[in-house]
């Protein structure tokens, strides 16, 4: 089926998200006019008969119509700010509790284990994993304001009840979220629909109000009509705000609906294997999905991966497609196989289910790759490890944008390789905070001397966590040594969920305590000036915060790649005429050349250069794929990706917000 890219499925999550406040403002008008006919019958008498339009603009009109606005932005405010610290905050509202990264659990560790493949696969920091224990349904979700802080749950029931090419099928759905922009939506969505639920919360409490009081007390006729008042007008409020649950809900499953489609084909895309998401979904029709240990099921409906809650008119109120309609579109007559292959007996798919998965060259469903070699970045740093890990070159796509927020065969198979061959006490050290932040400045000092190390640790001021810890060091340093730098981000990645653990006095010494080592010697080589913007990017205090788009053209932002594209062609090449040529053949793509070579700038400072990339990620995503190609037109016009140029261009991706999965060499 047609699959959209990256970045027109970025455009189009903020279009979304404009059409929703849209939609949701239109929806506060109809209810506030819906209340204001009711206080307009319930004050006539008081307002001399008016008609409607003048009563609506007297004081008892515009003091109805102020307090119902009041309460729905009250609402939905309330609820916004409960949920920022997104996606953590989500996953604690529905009762899910984390999973220990070194979790000794089969089913966690196989969970975690496709997570930590596809995540390093993609490019991005690996997600928090987080399982709701209770739920025996079918189910996950993602939440979060940035793919940086994603947060992935899923039930105990997915991991225990999908095989692993199933679970794989999921994930890649979840993922497929985080890359499309479609967490941000989801969770102010919740927040949204809370406001519109204020009308009718109210109108429910003056229901139960005027019931509890008539059955306590029998006063007068007069209590007795003001009693039958109060409860009028309460009914009338709990029918609004829920006619405006209704047509919010029906909103919110027009939107979504398009999105989990979208999302079933990025999973077959990313897996290739489209019998394993087919085979989730056909599971979730027989056992089913529901979230029965939460009140915020219906809330949560337009994130899972399967409907969480029932509903009346299911047909205009369901957030996801019918489970058949799901399953045809992602491979026709996929439905009719797994129903045939339900005349196996139970203990027959168990035992089918674990010999393919324990197979030997087999990676998440894919086919023996033995016998591929991908070699990705470090040619100028050879290692055991990188070597091992590492495919051979293979076709790549024309364009170097079309493989941003994607997962590749090769980037799997290189991940896959990554993490079956990463030292154990290496790997278990990430995934803690003192360990992950060791990393960090072992980074930075593992080529050094001992000596040099030791001076360099010695600028680094005394703190119970941030402190340099030698026995963390002497065991990071040598299986770092032996990684290769072709390979450090794929660590950062995993260390990543460690390193958000840290409280915001933390994340900000961390940062300034890699300043120090960076400054240390009066230099900035490609990869401090990454590993910085990384951190900061994912670390800083406005890391969740939603870049906005500020140009719709290359005009304003023309000085900007003349930076970028200067640095790329130098680091293309290391002949001066060559790098002109790369750089003139870059450039030509933005401007006008004829009759004006550009020249490459003499000088581009780390400064200029993060300038740069901030202005352009103000881009709008649909000018971002050209910037990309030309920075990947700059490092693969030679056929190579040296270790310099792989991590000039994970840096560009990552401030572009671009996830870039390995690239071929």
């Amino acid at each position: 089926m047609a699959h959209p890219g990256f970045f027109q499925r970025q455009a189009s999550a903020r279009r979304n998200t404009s059409l929703l406040v849209f939609l949701f403002l239109s929806a506060v008008v109809l209810i506030t006019l819906a209340v204001c006919v009711v206080g307009y019958f319930v004050t006539r008498g008081e307002s001399s008969n008016l008609a409607f339009h003048h009563w609506l603009l007297s004081y008892h009109g515009l003091m109805t119509a102020g307090a119902v606005v009041a309460l729905i932005t009250i609402g939905s405010v309330v609820r916004w700010v409960d949920l920022a610290d997104g996606g953590e905050r989500v996953a604690r509202m529905v009762g899910a509790r984390p999973i220990d990264p070194d979790t000794r659990d089969a089913d966690e560790r196989k969970l975690r284990n496709i997570v930590e493949e596809m995540a390093i696969a993609s490019g991005v920091p690996v997600p928090d994993l987080f399982i709701m224990t209770n739920e025996t349904g079918i189910n996950a979700f993602v939440a979060g304001y940035t793919p940086g802080e994603a947060v992935m749950v899923v039930t105990h029931g997915a991991i225990t009840q999908l095989n692993r090419d199933e679970l794989q099928g999921v994930v890649g759905h979840e993922f497929s979220h985080i890359f499309n922009g479609d967490m941000r939506l989801n969770v102010r969505l919740i927040a949204l629909l809370a406001g519109i639920l204020m009308i009718g919360q109210i109108g429910a409490f003056l229901l139960r109000a005027s019931f509890f009081s008539k059955n306590r007390s029998s006063r007068s006729s007069r209590d007795g009509r003001s009693q039958a008042a109060f409860g009028a007008i309460g009914l009338a409020l709990f029918v609004i705000g829920y006619v405006g649950v209704f047509f919010g809900r029906l909103i919110q499953a027009a939107v979504s609906r398009q999105r989990e489609m979208l999302a079933d084909a990025s999973s077959v895309q990313f897996t290739r294997n489209p019998e394993g998401i087919a085979g989730a979904l056909f599971k979730i029709g027989l056992k089913g999905g529901y979230l029965y240990t939460t009140s915020h099921a219906s809330d949560m409906n337009h994130m899972c991966f399967g409907e969480s809650t029932r509903m009346k008119f299911t047909s205009l109120l369901a957030s996801h497609p019918p489970i058949e309609e799901r399953i045809n579109s992602i491979q026709p007559g996929m439905l009719a196989r797994l129903r045939s292959r339900m005349r196996d007996t139970e203990s027959g798919q168990n035992i089918k289910a674990a010999t393919s998965s324990l197979q030997p060259g087999t990676v998440a469903g894919f086919p023996d790759l033995a016998s591929d070699v991908y070699k990705a970045v470090g040619r100028s740093r050879t290692s055991p490890l990188a070597s091992s890990v590492a495919p051979e070159p293979q076709p790549r796509p024309a364009n170097l944008s079309d493989r941003v927020g994607t997962v590749s065969h090769h980037g799997e198979e290189f991940a896959a390789r990554f993490l079956e061959q990463l030292p154990a006490t290496f790997r278990s050290l990430l995934y803690t905070r003192a360990g992950a932040i060791q990393l960090c400045y072992a980074m930075l000092i593992s080529e050094l001397s001992k000596g040099q190390q030791q001076e360099r640790l010695e600028l680094l001021p005394p703190h119970p966590l941030l402190s340099p810890e030698p026995l963390l060091l002497d065991k990071l340093i040598p299986s770092l040594r032996t990684i290769g730098e072709g390979v450090y981000f794929p660590a950062l990645e995993l260390a990543m969920p460690a390193l958000r653990k840290l409280d915001p006095e933390e994340r900000q010494g961390l940062m300034n305590n890699v300043q120090k080592l960076v400054a240390a010697d009066n230099r900035v080589t490609l990869f401090e000036l990454a590993l910085t913007s990384f951190l900061s990017r994912h670390l800083a205090p406005d890391a969740r915060r939603s870049v906005p788009v500020r140009h719709r053209s290359y005009r304003k932002v023309i000085p900007a790649l003349q930076r970028l594209l200067t640095l790329m062609a130098r680091a293309g090449t290391t002949n001066a005429d060559e790098a002109q040529k790369l750089y003139g053949e870059a450039m030509a793509g933005f401007v006008d050349t004829r009759g004006n070579e550009h020249q490459v700038l003499e000088k581009v400072t780390m400064l200029q250069l993060r300038a740069a990339l901030l202005a352009l990620n103000e881009l709008s995503p649909l000018l971002k794929p050209a910037v990309i190609d030309a920075c990947g037109h700059c490092i693969l016009h030679d056929g190579k990706v040296e270790v310099r140029e792989y991590e000039l261009m994970r840096l560009v991706a990552d401030q572009l917000d671009c996830p870039m999965p390995p690239l071929a060499g």
